[in-house]
C-alpha cells in the first residue's frame, strides 16, 4: 500500500483567548506549495468560513501564506485568516522571522508582503498579532432601499444620522451597513440570493453591518458580515471588513485617528470576537488574539 504523505494543521480561534469562540481557522503546514486541487478539497473538508496553508520561503525570506474558502474561492485580503495563520506558525515555534528586520517584519500573502507587528501576552506568552492592512479607499454609496430588502430591515432601520451604506477597502472591497441599534442588528435575516446580486452590481464582496454602541461599553460597535458571494453565509469575526469600518467611522467622526477601538462581532453566532483597529492615516491597523483549540494530522 503506497504510503500517504501527512500534513500537521491547527483549529485556531482568532479574535479570543478562549476556545470555541471567535473565529475558527484551520491552518495547514506545508513544504511547500500544492495543487490548487488539494488546496480547495482540504478547504471543503474543514468547513470553516477559511482554512490556511503556510510554510516558511527561504527565497521570500517569510512565511508564506495561501487560504481558501470551503467553496474554493482564494482569499486576497489580511483578515483572520492571516492572523491565524501567523499566531499558528508563532505557536509552532517556527523562525518566521529570522531573515527580517525587527522593525519591518512581514509575511506573504499571493506574493504580497503583509507588514505585521507581533507582540507577547505577558500573562500566557501567547502572540497577538497586528495586521497593517493600506490606507482605506472610500468608494461609492450603494442604495439603502437595497440593502434594506436583501437584510430584511425596513429602510428607516438603516438611518443613523449621516451615515448611508459604503463601499470602503483597505483590502477587500465591503459594504459597511448602519443599523439603529444592536437589537435590530441581530434579529436581521438576510437573503443570500438578493446580496449575492447587490454584490455584482455594486462591484464590492461582503456586508458589514454594524450598530454603534453606548459610550459606556468596551466596544465601540457591535457587527455582524455576510459574505455568501465567496461561500460566507456569516463570520464571526472578520479582519479584512473591521479595517475599512474604523476608517470609515474615522472619516465620518466616530472615531479619531491614532486611537485604538474595539469592535465585537459573533454574538448572534455565539462566538463573540473582539477586533482590534486603528486607523493611523497612512495605514490601518487590525490585531486580536489567537488560541489552539485542536491539532492534529490530515493525508494527502
Amino acid at each position: 500500500m503506497k504510503e500517504r504523505t501527512a500534513l500537521e494543521y491547527y483549529v485556531l480561534d482568532v479574535f479570543s483567548n478562549t476556545s470555541y469562540k471567535g473565529n475558527p481557522l484551520s491552518v495547514v503546514f506545508t513544504d511547500g506549495d500544492l495543487e490548487l486541487e488539494v488546496y480547495q478539497n482540504i478547504a471543503k473538508e474543514f468547513g470553516y468560513s477559511e482554512t490556511s496553508f503556510v510554510y516558511y520561503s527561504d527565497t521570500q525570506k517569510a512565511l508564506n501564506v495561501r487560504s481558501f474558502t470551503p467553496i474554493g474561492f482564494e482569499i486576497d485580503g489580511a483578515g483572520h485568516n492571516l492572523l491565524g495563520a501567523v499566531a499558528g506558525a508563532l505557536l509552532k515555534k517556527m523562525p518566521i522571522f529570522q531573515d527580517q528586520d525587527e522593525n519591518n517584519r512581514f509575511v506573504m500573502m499571493k506574493n504580497a508582503p503583509i507588514p505585521l507587528t507581533v507582540s507577547f501576552d505577558p500573562a500566557t506568552g501567547d502572540p497577538i498579532v497586528q495586521m497593517h492592512q493600506k490606507q482605506a479607499v472610500i468608494k461609492h454609496q450603494v442604495p439603502t432601499y437595497k440593502i434594506a430588502i436583501a437584510l430584511g430591515f425596513k429602510i428607516e432601520d438603516l438611518e443613523i444620522d449621516m451615515l448611508i451604506p459604503t463601499v470602503v477597502q483597505t483590502e477587500v472591497s465591503h459594504t459597511m451597513v448602519p443599523v439603529r441599534n444592536s437589537q435590530l442588528l441581530n434579529e436581521c435575516i438576510p437573503d443570500s440570493k438578493l446580496l449575492i446580486e447587490i454584490s455584482k452590481e455594486y462591484q464590492f464582496e461582503g456586508f458589514y453591518c454594524f450598530a454603534v454602541s453606548d459610550e459606556n461599553q468596551d466596544h465601540i460597535v457591535e457587527a455582524r458580515f455576510f459574505n455568501p458571494i465567496i461561500g460566507i453565509e456569516e463570520d464571526p469575526a472578520t479582519g479584512t471588513a473591521a479595517g475599512p469600518l474604523i476608517a470609515f467611522l474615522t472619516k465620518n467622526r466616530y472615531a479619531q485617528v491614532n486611537k485604538e477601538y474595539k469592535i465585537l462581532q459573533g454574538v448572534k453566532l455565539n462566538q463573540p470576537s473582539v477586533i482590534e483597529v486603528m486607523d493611523r492615516g497612512k495605514d490601518v491597523l487590525v490585531g486580536g488574539s489567537s488560541i489552539i483549540t485542536m491539532r492534529g494530522e490530515l493525508y494527502l
